[in-house]
């Protein structure tokens, strides 16, 4: 294929006749597809089903130490689920608390209390002129969308290769004592799925922010969520806890991580890990707001995967049915846009999305043309803060949901508009 910034003004205009009536051929398909949401496909959901199995009567609601399940109390989480999503963040039980069914309701708890309470003794955030927060962009909209709730000023910092640019980290963490934390998903990054570099984590656990109340946010979302078996075993991440600990900083990081992708979407279980003493913290604003998380769903999942071998197996059946559909995206996007030089794409080994560019200033129309051809996407600059993408490029594709005949017509339909956006840039050049 001749790059289309190649092709004279008349090859163009004859190329975007013909366009048109494939995207109209599209239209009269009466296409009905959502992919604007990372969500699981019913058969990902179906491999848990025997956790519903797993607590049906009374004798069956001891924990290990003998706690009444169906009771208050044991805020901390029980200990065997302590103990399973320790092993899941590669940290000891007595590091992590087990919690309810999201992750999101913790980082968004944390937030919360961090404006009305502060974080460990500090001034709380409400009472602040401002406070700004790190976004890496681009980056996961619901981490933007809870700072952008409690009104905290966004500043991004730019995905490269192996991680964000920490240059730019350093810096602004080091001058700046408004800026108190950081989102980041280390692993399969939401959207490209980049994994962090092992230099990477390192210099997140040296940061010297200049803020004393200064946490990164570590979403270890799919630290599991391998599309090829051989990624488990290689590339694995730096456990962000021993290194703040060799750096000097062990009060540095929370840690989150959830078994939503895994088990159950909104009704798994959900994990938090820190040092001692942001523990002692957190465990004495939890204790306010709940007198204990669901202990029955969390004896339910432990009993179902028994440890992280269990998980681990559990992931690669997840895996045989996710794998097609990301080959089925980096297959159709190589055919229609190989060689056109209209658009890149990322082929991420594990996670959820693939990111998708077009040229500047073409997203939100590849959107809508696609939205009205049946195609639900996620919206133009939804992995940016307050959902701006400054140069209207960035598209996130989320392939989990969708059949793989269904979501190769699909990415058929957003190759098709992305050559139509394209050419009608290029013409108005």
């Amino acid at each position: 294929m001749k790059p289309y910034a190649a092709l004279s003004k008349e090859a163009l205009l004859e190329l975007r006749s013909q366009l048109q009536k494939e995207y109209a051929d599209y239209q009269g398909m009466n296409l009905k597809l959502d992919m604007s949401r990372g969500k699981p496909s019913s058969d990902q959901l179906d491999l848990a089903s025997g956790l519903l199995k797993e607590v049906n009567a009374k004798e069956e609601c001891f924990s290990e130490d003998g706690t009444d399940c169906r009771n208050y109390g044991v805020l901390e989480g029980l200990p065997e689920a302590r103990r399973l999503m320790g092993d899941l963040l590669g940290v000891s039980a007595k590091e992590v608390l087990a919690c309810g069914n999201s992750s999101l309701n913790l980082m968004y708890d944390m937030i919360a209390s961090s404006c009305t309470h502060g974080v460990a003794g500090n001034t709380p955030w409400s009472r602040l002129d401002k406070v700004k927060f790190l976004c890496i962009v681009p980056g996961y909209d619901r981490h933007f969308a809870i700072t952008q709730h409690f009104g905290l000023e966004l500043v991004s910092v730019p995905m490269l290769d192996g991680g964000p640019d920490m240059d730019k980290v350093e810096e602004l963490a080091a001058k700046d004592d408004s800026i108190k934390g950081i989102w980041c998903v280390p692993k399969y990054s939401n959207p490209t799925g980049t994994s962090y570099s092992d230099a990477v984590v390192r210099r997140f656990a040296a940061l010297k922010p200049a803020a004393a109340d200064f946490r990164i946010y570590w979403d270890n979302a799919y630290g599991v969520h391998h599309i090829y078996d051989e990624e488990k075993d290689r590339d694995q991440l730096l456990n962000i806890l021993r290194e703040c600990e060799k750096a000097g900083n062990p009060d540095l990081v929370y840690v989150f991580a959830s078994t939503a992708k895994i088990s159950y979407a909104g009704a798994g279980i959900s994990a938090l890990a820190a040092s001692e003493k942001n523990l002692a913290d957190i465990l004495g604003r939890l204790k306010f707001m709940t007198i204990g998380y669901d202990k029955i769903n969390q004896l339910r999942h432990v009993r179902f995967y028994g440890s992280l071998e269990g998980i681990d197996a559990h992931m690669k059946k997840q895996a045989a049915i996710i794998r097609p559909k990301f080959e089925t995206v980096a297959r159709v996007l190589k055919e229609e846009l190989g060689g056109c030089g209209i658009a890149s794409w990322t082929n991420p080994r594990g996670g959820y999305f693939v990111s998708f560019d077009t040229m500047e200033g073409c997203a939100k129309k590849v959107i809508r043309l696609c939205k009205e051809a049946g195609v639900v996407l996620t919206p133009a600059g939804a992995a940016f803060p307050l959902g701006i993408d400054p140069l209207d490029k960035n598209i996130r594709i989320a392939p989990t949901f969708p059949s793989v005949n269904e979501l190769e017509t699909a990415v058929r339909l957003l190759c098709l508009c992305t050559k139509l956006a394209s050419i009608d840039v290029l013409l108005a050049g």
